[in-house]
């Protein structure tokens, strides 16, 4: 490898996510090949060249594009200055297979609310936010799909405030055994991202950063009354002690022992 040069992957716990891929490269070019999955690929430095099923692109700085899965592609700098670019990678059966001739044809989607709702997917993933990140993909999937599809009206959804009354009901009535929130779209028989933006236009936060914030509440009350962090953890709906203890950093700015040892010192 390349001085300068950098690959960091991983492989999310997010339904539909298959892979993220970090990539930096100053000549490197990647030969023939395929995936069982759906690449969106955003450039943030320099210019790729690629073939895709045997016709020539670029992949710019601006927009997202996308790569249909079993459909042979390569790449390479198209400029001395090599390129930065992040990679998410969907499960096959995140989009319909129905789309994959519109994304051979049309690879790049130039739209830079598509180009910020993949960042922020990526930013979410990067956190290891899952919660956030099932929301965020909700919504990229779909913006994705009305590209592909050639921009079709979308299908009636039920009122959104009326949406976002009975979801927030949900969630206050268990934050912790509803699931994500894909569940509580589920439960409800409306779109996930229906119920994204519902949430978020009645109430000024997303549902992923509410239910969130209701867990964290009950990991607080669990820690006060003195339980091991280790078990309010799990009981509170994160997947271990790491997990709550990188949330309670961003939101309390201090790790859970921390924070029910200061309590124990006040008594």
């Amino acid at each position: 490898m390349a001085a300068g040069d950098h690959v960091q992957a991983w492989r999310p716990r997010v339904p539909g996510v298959a892979e993220v891929l970090h990539a930096a490269w100053r000549d490197h070019a990647y030969p023939s090949h395929t995936h069982d999955t759906w690449t969106l690929l955003v450039v943030d430095h320099g210019l790729i060249g690629y073939e895709l099923d045997r016709h020539g692109h670029a992949a710019p700085r601006s927009g997202v594009t996308i790569l249909p899965p079993g459909v042979v592609h390569d790449g390479r700098p198209a400029t001395s200055a090599g390129f930065r670019k992040r990679v998410v990678y969907l499960e096959q059966g995140a989009l319909a297979g129905r789309l994959v001739g519109a994304a051979v044809d049309a690879p790049l989607v130039p739209d830079a609310t598509l180009r910020e709702q993949v960042s922020r997917l990526d930013r979410a993933l990067v956190r290891d936010d899952d919660l956030e990140a099932e929301s965020r993909l909700a919504l990229v999937v779909e913006r994705l799909t009305w590209h592909l599809a050639g921009r079709p009206d979308l299908p009636a959804q039920p009122v959104p405030a009326v949406v976002a009354r009975r979801a927030r009901e949900l969630l206050d009535d268990d934050p912790v055994g509803i699931g994500g929130v894909a569940a509580v779209a589920e439960a409800l028989g409306v779109t996930t991202a229906h119920l994204v933006r519902s949430f978020t236009r009645s109430y000024g936060l997303p549902p992923h950063q509410y239910v969130l914030g209701r867990r964290l509440d009950l990991a607080r009350h669990r820690l006060l009354d003195g339980e091991p962090a280790v078990q309010v953890a799990t009981a509170a709906g994160f997947y271990d002690q790491a997990h709550l203890t990188r949330h309670f950093r961003r939101f309390l700015a201090t790790t859970p022992g921390r924070f029910q040892a200061g309590r124990r010192a006040e008594r």
